[in-house]
């Protein structure tokens, strides 16, 4: 694994944790939750923040903390009564996957687990100048993660993503780490940004019986949102007009979402009747919760 983390200065690791954690304490975004080690808190903006933008979730993890100011106020709705302190430990909640289990862990608690998101993705590949893919990326990221400042190394990958090393044209000229860079002298693709989003369609099916609806958990070991709940797929394309048509963002891609009224499903394993009286209880996607929201299903 040493030859694929080998960094253009690869004599110099130090420097490049240096550099980079003391470009992002310099001009990180002020984010709510950058200014508490709470778990809480950090646990909260994680499960928002892998449904949507950082833009879109600062409305929506305010009103939150409103509703649910504390762990134990959540517990009486969710199935939490308390944050655990490691990675691994963490992973066993409910809608919580790899990614946000080691970033509430080192944020939280300091333990050294690196972390792997879209944004982190790119600067990886991009730094070593290699197409990286599965446990290759978390290697990759564990390897060149500082183990004494484990959370802010992590957000400081992501920012640096978020803000300089930019889809399509990353603003080179910008970036604190651009010396340790691979790709620094390579022309890249003077793709724009919106370019590179992708543009995609879907059909889900609202079915109803009595006073319950179908929804369908996520894997545990899904990328995005795992063992969160959401309204199942079609089956196969609908005929004739859907209830709604939803547009959302998750991640790169931009979604176009006809949600259809249905009356049966294939059957599936993981697939349940719901009270609508209990929906608002369970971990629902940011999508999901929107259509029922336009729906007036949920309040």
């Amino acid at each position: 694994m040493s030859q694929t983390i080998s960094l253009a200065n690869a004599a110099q690791p130090r420097k490049f944790r240096g550099n980079l954690l003391s470009w992002y304490r310099e001009h990180q975004r002020p984010l709510p939750w950058r200014r508490t080690r709470d778990p809480y808190r950090i646990w909260i903006s994680e499960i928002m923040l892998q449904q949507t933008r950082v833009a879109a979730v600062l409305e929506h993890y305010k009103r939150f903390l409103k509703k649910f100011p504390s762990l134990r106020q959540l517990a009486a709705a969710e199935p939490y009564s308390r944050i655990p302190g490691t990675a691994a430990q963490l992973l066993t909640l409910p809608g919580i996957g790899r990614y946000t289990a080691n970033a509430i862990a080192s944020i939280a608690f300091g333990e050294p687990v690196a972390v792997v998101d879209g944004n982190v993705e790119r600067v990886l590949e991009r730094l070593l100048r290699q197409q990286l893919s599965g446990e290759e990326l978390w290697e990759a990221a564990q390897a060149v993660l500082d183990p004494e400042s484990p959370g802010d190394f992590n957000q400081a990958m992501m920012e640096l993503g978020a803000t300089v090393c930019l889809p399509g044209v990353p603003l080179c000229q910008r970036c604190p780490v651009k010396k340790h860079c691979r790709s620094r002298d390579v022309q890249l693709e003077e793709t724009s940004i919106t370019e590179k989003r992708l543009r995609k369609s879907s059909a889900l099916l609202l079915i109803r019986r009595g006073g319950a609806i179908l929804l369908q958990q996520r894997a545990q070991d899904e990328r995005l949102m795992p063992g969160m709940w959401e309204l199942p797929e079609a089956d196969d394309e609908k005929a004739g007009d859907p209830l709604l048509t939803v547009k959302h963002s998750i991640t790169t891609t931009d979604w176009s979402v006809n949600v259809f009224s249905g009356h049966s499903l294939r059957r599936r394993s993981n697939t349940r009747w719901i009270s609508l009286t209990h929906v608002c209880q369970l971990p629902l996607t940011g999508l999901s919760r929107k259509i029922l929201r336009k729906l007036n299903l949920l309040s």
